[in-house]
């Protein structure tokens, strides 16, 4: 296997938890793009085009996921992470059971639906971002993270456009049903490869509270965290407007999959180059590049909407974000790393950093419905896009000034852990 990765990508060492913790992002990856793209539009379906509907069952999973993430951080530190990461799992399949078990009424219980949801993102994400963390290392971090672009990407590309011909060829909502219930399986299967998985437990107690205060003293995390605030500021608001938006202009799940298609299609080649070529020294500029591509590219929706000029920004998108995200993330963890305790403080460094994502995406939602609330949908969408879209053409002003090499800790605190081999075994 580590042939096959070294002829793909380069002299790069895997370990067997690394190449596992892919197959459940793979899986995970697929499930979700399979059916979660088309919820929002099942959804608008049945309240006949209701914007604050989908906006509700967004903002529900928003506020769920961070109040998860503070709790399965508490319990990562007095349990394990692995079985953190299982739960998260299950949680997401008890979403699409219940999606299945509820129907055509889902609309009826999209705050339950999202609140369900954000529980099983705030387990899944929680542990597999303290994984990443611990599993990679500085040298097989822009690897992992690109090779998980790739298996997203992947997903993106065949899930969608699979689930859109299905929906399209069945009656009603059939189709609908169908999808759901194979995302359902795929998760099943990454709940079994999770038990693969070596069994990771921490010590110490839960300091939440002292990782926050941390960003009055740390320059470099409190930095990373305001950029976050700013990622999901773009993020709470495009993640279901852009699909109503496709749907709306065609009317067809089917042109719904192909834009996702044609969006993960370009992101599948980037994050391929992107892992490759993207070096530490070039972090910054491609954070910015990215960014400031993402920014201009809503130019082209807000002068003539058609599904041309959405398959064109569906294809610019597909290449801004690897750009942006490949080393984004890996300067992230990389701070983190740096930072106070990293090794004894890695779980709530992450539980501190979603946080301040999802306070962005919140903010994001509730711009949204106040917009939408005083002015109109019509009126005031493009407006927010405006707005809210610029979030991450602002993480670069954030993280220009970032200088690890100033910054006291080191990376190899990483090491503590005993599960973790050497760069020369991996």
């Amino acid at each position: 296997m580590n042939k096959l990765f070294r002829t793909i990508l380069g002299p790069t060492e895997v370990n067997r938890d690394l190449l596992l913790l892919l197959l459940i992002g793979g899986l995970y990856s697929l499930g979700i793009f399979l059916s979660n793209t088309f919820v929002n539009v099942y959804l608008w379906k049945q309240t006949s085009g209701e914007y604050t509907a989908i906006a509700l069952y967004n903002l529900s999973i928003y506020i769920l996921q961070p109040v998860t993430f503070i709790f399965a951080g508490r319990w990562a530190k007095r349990v394990d992470r692995v079985i953190v990461l299982r739960s998260g799992v299950v949680f997401l399949s008890l979403f699409f059971m219940a999606v299945l078990i509820v129907g055509e009424r889902a609309a009826q219980f999209n705050i339950m639906l999202g609140a369900l949801l954000g529980i099983g993102y705030g387990f899944y994400w929680l542990a597999f971002n303290v994984l990443t963390f611990e599993i990679t290392e500085p040298e097989t971090r822009d690897f992992f993270n690109g090779f998980l672009g790739l298996l997203q990407s992947f997903g993106g590309m065949t899930g969608p456009i699979l689930a859109g011909f299905i929906i399209a060829k069945m009656e009603a909502f059939t189709g609908y049903t169908v999808i759901f219930t194979v995302s359902f399986l795929l998760f099943i299967c990454a709940v079994i490869a999770s038990f693969f998985l070596k069994r990771r437990k921490a010590k110490g107690n839960f300091s939440f509270k002292r990782i926050i205060q941390e960003r009055k003293t740390n320059i470099h995390w409190r930095r990373i965290l305001y950029a976050h605030v700013f990622q999901g500021l773009r993020e709470g608001t495009f993640l279901f407007v852009i699909t109503i938006w496709v749907y709306i202009t065609t009317q067809s799940e089917l042109s719904l999959g192909m834009f996702n298609l044609v969006y993960s299609g370009s992101a599948f080649v980037l994050y391929f180059l992107a892992s490759k070529w993207i070096k530490p020294r070039m972090r910054k500029w491609a954070i910015f590049i990215g960014g400031t591509s993402l920014y201009l590219s809503l130019t082209i929706l807000l002068m003539e909407l058609n599904f041309t000029t959405l398959l064109i920004y569906a294809a610019i998108i597909g290449v801004s974000y690897p750009i942006l995200y490949v080393p984004y993330i890996s300067l992230t963890y990389d701070v983190i790393g740096k930072a106070w305790k990293a090794a004894e403080m890695r779980i709530e460094y992450i539980v501190v950093r979603e946080l301040f994502l999802n306070t962005g995406r919140i903010i994001s939602i509730v711009i949204f419905l106040t917009g939408i609330t005083l002015f109109g949908a019509e009126t005031a969408i493009p407006y927010i896009l405006l707005l809210v879209g610029s979030g991450h053409f602002w993480i670069y002003f954030f993280i220009k000034d970032i200088n690890l090499k100033k910054q006291h800790g080191t990376d190899e605190l990483l090491g503590a852990e005993p599960t973790v081999t050497g760069s020369k075994n991996r």
